[in-house]
């Protein structure tokens, strides 16, 4: 970066503070010569002093001496300006050829490069602001690229399902009959889910979901969810339950209720995965705090310690084999806590272990409270 380029700041910083000096100088030395010799008359006149020549010769002295004093003064002045102007003009230069220089490494793909501290509060300031910038950029560009890894993957497994279905329909080994079709037909409905499965939750964590919100009751919600999955829950023999509070007609809230009715089923489906024949899940609607609660508890798998703070990531799996046996896209999850936030709530999980099941609970607001905070 150059640091003599006409224009920069060192330039601009020296002629502004010039110009004002010259400005204040021009002042002092006009004021002086006007008011200075009438004043310095008036003044001999009060002292007795009247003859004409000394007072022309006074005053001529005076005005030189004044002159001079201004001079040399304003000269100091001048020098003084020059030289803060420069230290203040380094400073600031130094610390902006920082930033920019660091700005350059960040467009370059260098996301985890920080600036130190400025020689300001100002630009201290600047250099957090900065330093968040490349944090966040850092966090997108490494979704993206586990984004784009994942994807891969998942796509590879139903695409080889179909090369190896297509290979054995060329060499004769099957027959082109429903089998076939059917190993064809699921995995093209699989890419097909997953498709739309990536673009719901890109659409919901950048706050592009539409929504249609209205008063929504949460046990009706729930009933409904539970009347969806049952028979998916009765072919695998495990039982589903649903408990309510009391108040549950009270248990209103401002919703989408198809999205939320989609974030249940999901977590009904997760629940169903992990959960062997001959278990349990049960479905609790309720109230805590002023937020309306959904938990799905099971007796499954349930969750380690090291898994639990990733499950609601995009194509995370504790097990990844397993997982894509059961032929879940692995953004279920990710999909509903997106939901569960673009309508103001949260999406949390809790389990004791591996084995001795899992939680999830959504907590959605109040509509009571909703109202409240508006009025």
């Amino acid at each position: 970066m150059s640091r003599s380029a006409p224009g920069s700041l060192t330039t601009r910083l020296l002629i502004s503070q010039i110009a004002v000096s010259t400005a204040m100088a021009l002042t002092m030395v006009v004021v002086a010569a006007i008011a200075g010799p009438s004043l310095f008359e008036a003044h001999m006149h009060q002292a007795g002093q009247a003859n004409p020549e000394v007072l022309a010769h006074s005053a001529e002295a005076f005005r030189t001496a004044g002159l001079l004093s201004l001079t040399i003064g304003l000269l100091i002045a001048f020098a003084g300006t020059v030289i803060v102007s420069v230290l203040v003009a380094r400073r600031l230069r130094r610390s902006l050829d920082r930033l920019g220089d660091a700005a350059v490494r960040i467009s370059q793909g260098d996301y985890n490069l920080r600036v130190q501290d400025a020689d300001s509060r100002e630009l201290d300031t600047l250099a957090n602001s900065f330093n968040a910038m490349a944090e966040k950029l850092g966090g997108v560009e490494a979704t993206r690229r586990r984004l784009l890894t994942d994807l891969a993957h998942e796509i590879r497994t139903p695409l080889a399902s179909m090369e190896i279905c297509v290979e054995s329909l060329e060499d004769g080994a099957i027959d082109p009959g429903p089998e076939a079709w059917r190993i064809l037909t699921d995995q093209i409905q699989r890419i097909s889910r997953l498709a739309e499965d990536i673009g719901q939750v890109s659409a919901a964590e950048e706050g592009r979901l539409a929504m249609d919100l209205q008063p929504t009751s949460v046990p009706e919600l729930a009933q409904r969810a539970i009347r969806a999955a049952r028979d998916g829950y009765d072919r695998k023999q495990v039982r589903l339950d649903i408990s309510s509070d009391p108040a549950g007609p009270n248990l209103t809230v401002e919703a989408d209720a198809a999205r939320i009715g989609q974030v249940l089923g999901n977590l009904l489906s997760n629940a169903l995965q992990h959960t062997a024949p001959g278990g349990h899940v049960e479905l609790l609607v309720g109230s805590r705090d002023g937020w309306v609660e959904v938990q799905v508890a099971d007796d499954g798998d349930g969750i380690s310690a090291r898994h639990l703070p990733h499950i609601f990531e995009r194509f995370y799996r504790a097990d990844t084999a397993r997982d894509r046996e059961r032929g879940g896209t692995g953004v279920g999850l990710a999909i509903s806590r997106a939901i569960a936030e673009a309508h103001g709530g949260h999406l949390t999980a809790a389990s004791e272990g591996p084995g001795r099941g899992a939680v999830l609970t959504l907590q959605l607001p109040r509509l009571s409270e909703i109202l409240t905070e508006t009025s």
